[in-house]
């Protein structure tokens, strides 16, 4: 009988080194990247707390059951869960420990020499011998300066290496995937991207409490937004008279840094964003402000100023709400801004063109209860109308009044606002630096070519290639090579 061997239990130690094996290993990181795929693509069906906070209200309030299960397993917050982050930092460490050791290696084998010329050279890929004639040597060791061979040479033959940029790029390639991923985890850490309207005319101080969306990484405070003032002085936007297309949009602005007393005039393009440290304010959109007035039965002021609508097609056709909660009865207007009026038999009033050659403002009057002491979030540019009723409708021009069931509106004019993105992406040099290491590595290791030529003399001369990875080309070059030995043209 055979004697049965006992394998000894892993240790500890023995347990962490496969595990870190396995880790390590190129398929696990290759498993890891796909799940982070997967994983992403909850944040973008179902909506994020970070991007659509009322959308995320509005779920609990339809399906709160489903939308508690959802909530209990991250998918309103998927890009901050805890098992999106595991998958995140279990790639970067895979990548680290598959690629830094391999680099290491890599590196310390680029200098060393071709390995010698093997005994049976007839057992290689394109072998060829014939008769020697004494000056194959010297015109081999010509022939591979000038192609940029590596070359070790011993007494008789001559073994030569070229294209290890091929694994170098490989490694490049793997090398800024970390350095994109490097990227990406301080953007998310200590970036911040916030977003503000603001009317022409108007200030706009930076702090958090001026923004109309703001999203802050993880390790980002109050403490880290530069302090500053700006002012939209004016908005010019340009549009083909024909096709009603923008052609050009440009912001003026007065600029006050902090420590400073001269005020800067600064003009902001789409793509010539306003540059302040690792923070850049983009133009992002326009759109248009009615300014309306609304006095309740006794002729007090219940409401004045400007009211911001959303565009909802290339021509500026806008949309807003107008909430009045300290009119009594509270009364409530759904409007539509239309700069350049036109009738259409499908949909009534339209825009035809997006400036304001032709402004009109139409109004649904709803007298009742706004909501707005529910507790429940609610969107400025919406109105829940389900315990309200509606008292009346018009069309206004500037300067025009709208007299409904206890009150009466007026449409004063209007004021342009712009869209400001305010954006501090600390990790957008990493990534790009990594994005362009990535596509050069990629470049070098797709059209490198990896081959080792072997020269033998003696009573005759023995000639050989290999091609690594099975790469194409290298009959055509050992021909050339050989033609060259032989003083063929």
């Amino acid at each position: 009988m055979r004697e049965q061997v006992q394998i000894p239990e892993l240790n500890s130690v023995g347990l962490f080194r496969f595990a870190w094996r396995q880790l390590t290993s190129m398929s696990t990181a290759l498993i890891l990247l796909l799940m982070l795929g997967v994983a992403s693509i909850p944040g973008s069906l179902v909506p994020q707390r970070t991007q659509n906070p009322i959308q995320v209200t509005q779920y609990f309030k339809d399906s709160p059951d489903t939308a508690r299960w959802m909530d209990r397993f991250w998918l309103f917050d998927v890009f901050g869960s805890p098992w999106f982050s595991a998958i995140y930092i279990l790639l970067f460490i895979s990548l680290i420990g598959c690629v830094l050791p391999r680099t290491i290696e890599h590196f310390s084998a680029a200098r060393a020499l071709p390995p010698a010329t093997p005994k049976n050279l007839s057992r290689m890929e394109q072998h060829q011998i014939w008769e020697a004639n004494g000056t194959e040597l010297a015109t081999a060791r010509d022939w591979f300066k000038k192609n940029r061979f590596r070359v070790l040479e011993t007494e008789g033959s001559i073994s030569a290496e070229k294209g290890f940029t091929r694994e170098t790029g490989n490694l490049l390639f793997h090398l800024a995937l970390i350095l994109i991923l490097v990227g990406v985890s301080f953007s998310s850490l200590f970036g911040m991207r916030g977003e503000a309207i603001v009317n022409v005319g108007e200030r706009f101080v930076n702090n958090p409490t001026s923004y109309d969306s703001l999203t802050y990484g993880k390790l980002y405070r109050d403490s880290n937004m530069p302090t500053f003032m700006l002012t939209a002085d004016k908005f010019v936007a340009k549009y083909n008279v024909v096709t009603t297309a923008p052609e050009d949009y440009t912001l003026d602005i007065s600029l006050l840094r902090e420590g400073q007393t001269q005020v800067e005039k600064i003009r902001i393009k789409v793509n010539s964003p306003l540059t302040m440290g690792d923070t850049r304010i983009y133009l992002q959109a326009n759109g248009y402000s009615p300014v309306v007035t609304v006095q309740d039965s006794k002729g007090n002021v219940a409401f004045q100023g400007p009211v911001t609508f959303l565009p909802q097609d290339s021509n500026l056709r806008s949309i807003g709400s107008i909430k009045v909660p300290d009119a009594e009865p509270q009364i409530g207007f759904i409007g539509s801004f239309l700069p350049t009026y036109a009738r259409d038999g499908v949909d009534g009033g339209v825009s035809v063109f997006p400036e304001a050659l032709d402004p009109r403002l139409l109004l649904a009057a709803w007298s009742g209860d706004l909501g707005l002491d529910s507790g429940v979030p609610q969107s400025v540019y919406r109105i829940d109308t389900s315990k309200m009723v509606q008292v009346g409708l018009k069309a206004l021009k500037p300067g025009e009044s709208f007299v409904y069931p206890g009150g009466v509106i007026t449409f004063e004019g209007y004021l342009q606002w712009v869209n400001i993105s305010f954006v501090t992406d600390p990790g957008k040099k990493f990534a790009l630096l990594g994005g362009i290491i990535a596509i050069l590595g990629l470049l070098a290791s797709l059209f490198t070519r990896r081959r080792r030529i072997w020269i033998r003399i003696g009573e005759n001369v023995e000639v050989a290639g290999l091609a690594k990875n099975s790469a194409p080309g290298l009959e055509q070059e050992v021909a050339e090579f050989v033609r060259k030995l032989k003083g063929d043209k």
